[in-house]
């Protein structure tokens, strides 16, 4: 079932002035798609995971399951709303649940479509690890390094005449060569770093979050570890990366109630 679903996407303020100083932002760099094109390309991917989980009776509609949506999308809010975002109003950000509880995992297509698997949810511990694992994702969107890593694997020249060209669906089918790559040490890197920036301009959440997912997850070992990780590399001192740029931003002590949290864990 994971391999069926990675060939269909590309496997996402008020800070004083010393600690945003802190903490280095990299340039997102020369990308060849344009802002339209990861939207265009992500609203491509998206239709298509929709339908291969809602033929399979697991895309959760909100409809018929409205509480664990307001839920969720109390979350994704807060964390899209932290100010440091540059494409907060260009894309959708849409979140949708797809419930296989044995799947620990989420993703952000280009363009920031959210999925959030029911078996991530009923893993983490509190809201602020998954606060700290959508912010993770949504750096990925938000970076555009799904459309980076694609110019990087089949090269600008030949992405060059495919973007100019009139086959739209022939970067549909270049993506799903990707989904079954892993984003670059770089890319988690800086993605976990932006979950921290992200979480820290909430204002409500401690933003070493996913810190807290990667450390109960690393505990697991062996065939217990999330899928999550063998998507997402976890590469020695990312936990202390992350936490050391939480120390920097001054955020760490926050608490937050997890009684929202335990009853969206309730509804799924």
């Amino acid at each position: 079932m994971r391999r069926s679903f990675l060939t269909l996407l590309l496997p996402l303020a008020g800070v004083a002035a010393f600690t945003t100083a802190a903490i280095n932002k990299p340039n997102q760099g020369f990308n060849i798609f344009s802002v339209q094109q990861d939207i265009d390309l992500g609203a491509k991917v998206a239709q298509q995971t929709d339908s291969l989980y809602r033929a399979k009776g697991q895309l959760l509609a909100r409809s018929s399951n409205a509480r664990a949506y307001q839920l969720l999308d109390g979350v994704v809010k807060r964390v899209l709303d932290n100010g440091n975002l540059k494409y907060r109003t260009q894309f959708p950000w849409d979140v949708q649940i797809i419930k296989d509880d044995q799947t620990q995992n989420a993703f952000a297509t280009p363009g920031g479509h959210i999925y959030v698997f029911s078996g991530l949810i009923k893993f983490l511990d509190n809201e602020n690890q998954l606060a700290g694992v959508l912010g993770h994702e949504i750096a990925h969107a938000d970076r555009r390094h799904s459309t980076q890593l694609m110019q990087k694997q089949y090269g600008i020249s030949l992405l060059s005449g495919v973007v100019l060209g009139n086959n739209p669906n022939q970067l549909v089918q270049i993506a799903t060569g990707l989904g079954q790559l892993k984003f670059s040490r770089t890319y988690e890197t800086e993605a976990d770093k932006y979950s921290t920036i992200y979480l820290n301009g909430t204002r409500y959440y401690a933003c070493d979050g996913a810190a807290g997912f990667f450390i109960k997850a690393e505990k697991q070992g062996g065939g217990g570890t999330p899928e999550f990780l063998s998507t997402h590399p976890n590469p020695g001192g990312r936990v202390a990366n992350i936490q050391k740029s939480a120390q920097q931003l001054g955020c760490t002590g926050r608490n937050v109630s997890n009684t929202n949290f335990e009853e969206l864990k309730r509804l799924l």
